[in-house]
């Protein structure tokens, strides 16, 4: 077994590789392998630690849909011409690699990075609480019933990703502590000064918390819009000082919403395609919501780069949501989104959630090797 590691070049974004060789029986029954008594994930996660470093570029979680490197309809090439579900392929090899999943109640800890409205964080806290809201209390087609999917992958011991996502605390980082232009490295920074802060300082949360990143509409992060609209990966010892689980998403209002907001704004290269009325009358942060879906349910069922995903290479996976890009509804796939569901006012959406509707890409159903979604047609 080898572990390919990387390392930032000093002043520039260059990469350089090396290849480190590991006994396969060490990793296996050493690390993540133990029947008679099977670790915790505190535990997992301080084992893991000593390989922090395997790679200092975080797992590419989210590419822009359409893509700017491929030509509209590239995906029926890849899937296959004619599929009986959305994104089917015989193709896709989704594995588990034998990391942990999140299987302890998961607590999402939000940094507000930058200058947000009330109205914008309300739309991004209702869509959080609502991912494992009470059947009674929502109607179907709804955010739990996506989640349900997400459910379905487990560890090493068949204990599944949680049922159960809470919001937990918010901090507040108005005055840009680390500048306007971000590195995918320095999003770590803005990390340890939320759990270091003299003043309500977020918890270092180690059974099952999770930390979002949300960067205002005036701020660049390294390969926003250009690659990524958001992206996952874990903290590293020697900047937060703990090893934490996270993503960074977004606010693409002024960059980039044509690629970051689809489909609430089109790109201009894709003539004759009109935009869809958001469900929660603000383009960017509702399309900045399924890119958030997008990222925790990869969070849950890759947190280490090590769990639930496709490909051999930790450094480049291709994660259960990757999958499904741009896919919303029944027919998706290339550069439709689906059969998707269109209110009374006119707002497009395709899930219910607690006092709000959202519209979220679908995700990889691995036990039928399809994507999958609660608003498919089979499913009404």
């Amino acid at each position: 077994m080898y572990i390919k590691t990387c390392a930032y070049v000093h002043g520039s974004a260059s990469l350089f590789f090396s290849t480190v060789f590991l006994p396969a029986n060490l990793m296996i029954q050493g690390m993540w392998r133990s029947p008679a008594a099977p670790l915790s994930l505190p535990a997992r996660i301080a084992l893991v630690a000593v390989l922090a470093l395997l790679t200092a570029r975080p797992a590419d979680a989210w590419r822009p849909w359409p893509s700017l490197q491929a030509k509209p309809n590239s995906s029926d090439a890849l899937f296959g011409a004619s599929k009986k579900y959305e994104g089917s392929s015989e193709f896709v090899r989704l594995k588990y690699h034998m990391g942990p999943v999140l299987t302890s109640n998961i607590t999402v800890h939000v940094i507000w990075y930058g200058t947000w409205q009330r109205t914008q964080k309300a739309i991004i806290l209702d869509f959080i609480s609502s991912i494992s809201a009470a059947a009674s209390s929502v109607r179907r087609p709804s955010v739990a019933g996506w989640w349900s999917i997400v459910r379905t992958y487990s560890d090493q011991t068949d204990r599944n990703v949680s049922g159960t996502v809470l919001l937990g605390k918010q901090f507040d980082d108005l005055h840009y502590s680390h500048g306007k232009s971000l590195t995918r490295l320095s999003v770590q920074s803005v990390i340890k000064t939320a759990v270091t802060a003299r003043r309500w300082p977020l918890p270092v949360d180690y059974s099952g918390g999770i930390y979002l990143v949300l960067t205002s509409d005036d701020v660049y992060v390294q390969d926003f819009c250009k690659n990524v609209c958001g992206f996952h990966y874990f903290t590293f010892p020697s900047i937060v000082g703990s090893v934490l689980p996270y993503a960074w998403i977004g606010n693409s209002n002024k960059l980039c919403p044509g690629t970051c907001a689809y489909p609430f704004a089109v790109p201009e290269y894709i003539p004759g395609l009109k935009p869809v009325r958001p469900p929660n009358g603000d383009a960017a942060v509702d399309g900045m919501v399924s890119v958030i879906a997008h990222e925790i349910a990869e969070l849950a069922s890759d947190p280490l780069a090590n769990a639930w995903f496709a490909g051999d290479e930790p450094s480049s996976p291709v994660e259960i949501a990757d999958l499904c890009e741009g896919i919303y509804g029944t027919g998706g796939g290339g550069s439709y989104p689906g059969q998707m569901l269109v209110g009374k006012d006119g707002a497009t959406y395709n899930m219910n959630g607690l006092r709000r509707r959202f519209l979220v890409q679908w995700v990889w159903n691995h036990l039928v090797s399809y994507c999958s979604g609660p608003n498919a047609l089979d499913h009404q």
